[in-house]
């Protein structure tokens, strides 16, 4: 294995796909780590096991695992209403069909529930075609080419996903990445706590996960890597320096995707998922995060985002072995910063691939894939 890993993160550095990489692979006690390249496309900065890295949507499995501390002390239900806590979401209008206009709108059947905000079914969200209205009208809200500190405070931001109808009605169709940034928001009114304090006490403290953040001090920036994105042509552009978005506290901290993080921080993550939760969350919380609650047809209709998987809470699930790779029960996701990170009950391994190089599509990047098939 050490030589395969090693091959596969050295050839892409070598090509210029990636200035580096850090791949961790977990087999119970038995944790391979490879780090190749630099942390920076000029080289001047040897990647290594402690590079800190924008973990973009590795961190939705992270929050759905804060919201369900929540759920195991009931101080929430899963088929809570969530107006409650966020009002200014209480009695949303829902677009008559996907197709149509923003303002050819019906009301909601039902409020949304604290569990489709959990299975990503809220709503509001991204489908498979961004062209429809609908679509169009929460990418001004929601856009994700700006960095969280440009977004608005969350009072703001929440105000104006209110505006915005919903795509399906509550509960019937999986819609990416709107519903773990509600589950943020939620978190924080239902604790009075800030997201960053809310996660700090329910997860990182209690796992010892020392560099996961919504920032990086000065005194930590000689870890964290520059950020880039692939032009038309194949070559990188910077898009973000250590001293750049995360050196001081977002505006708008995301549970869809505004943390830093090491792979043995999110090691530490997974483990307490493969141990049954630990002391942390309740073997019903760890099964209700790993298991698949999406219908055959919801699964049919977002290939685009979940090809072969299901959606656990915060989390795809494979369901179908259409690659050696997909393992039936294999949980996690994929990060539009070239971050990937599974657990595999079946085997107990987990398996975490870290680049800081933006994918182009929410289709697995061609290295996502030779990690994988590495990993078998």
């Amino acid at each position: 294995m050490s030589s395969t890993l090693y091959e596969t993160l050295r050839r892409r550095v070598d090509d210029g796909t990636v200035p580096g990489a850090v791949a961790l692979v977990a087999r119970g006690d038995d944790v391979e780590v490879v780090a190749v390249g630099s942390a920076d496309a000029g080289g001047s900065v040897p990647m290594t096991r402690e590079s800190i890295f924008r973990i973009a949507s590795i961190t939705k499995p992270i929050m759905a695992a804060a919201v369900l501390t929540l759920l195991d002390e009931g101080r929430i239900a899963l088929e809570d209403p969530i107006d409650e806590w966020l009002p200014e979401l209480a009695k949303p209008h829902v677009v008559r069909t996907p197709q149509s206009p923003v303002d050819d709108v019906v009301p909601a059947a039902r409020s949304i529930r604290v569990e489709d905000l959990l299975t990503s079914r809220p709503g509001w969200g991204l489908p498979s075609d961004f062209s429809l209205p609908a679509a169009k009208a929460l990418l001004q809200v929601q856009d994700h080419s700006r960095p969280l500190q440009s977004w608005p405070g969350p009072d703001e931001w929440l105000a104006r996903l209110a505006e915005v109808p919903l795509l399906h009605q509550p509960g019937e169709a999986w819609l990416y990445g709107t519903a773990s940034a509600l589950q943020g928001l939620l978190a924080a009114r239902v604790t009075g706590l800030t997201l960053p304090e809310f996660l700090s006490v329910r997860i990182f403290e209690p796992l010892g996960m020392k560099d996961t953040a919504f920032e990086v001090p000065t005194a930590k920036r000689d870890r964290f890597t520059w950020s880039y994105a692939p032009s038309e042509t194949g070559e990188l552009q910077l898009t973000d320096t250590p001293d750049g978005d995360f050196s001081s506290p977002p505006r708008f901290p995301s549970g869809g995707g505004g943390l830093v993080s090491t792979a043995d921080d999110w090691l530490a993550f997974a483990r307490m998922l493969l141990s049954g939760g630990g002391d942390l969350l309740s073997p019903s919380s760890v099964s209700r995060m790993t298991s698949n609650h999406l219908t055959a047809a919801q699964r049919e209709n977002v290939t685009l985002f979940l090809e072969g998987q299901g959606w656990g809470y915060g989390g795809q699930v494979d369901v179908e072995p259409i690659d050696p790779w997909n393992v039936p029960g294999r949980y996690g996701w994929v990060g539009g910063t070239g971050t990937t990170a599974h657990v595999i009950p079946a085997t107990n391994t987990v398996t975490i691939l870290l680049t800081q190089v933006a994918m182009r599509g929410p289709t697995p990047n061609p290295l996502m894939r030779e990690f994988w098939r590495a990993c078998v």
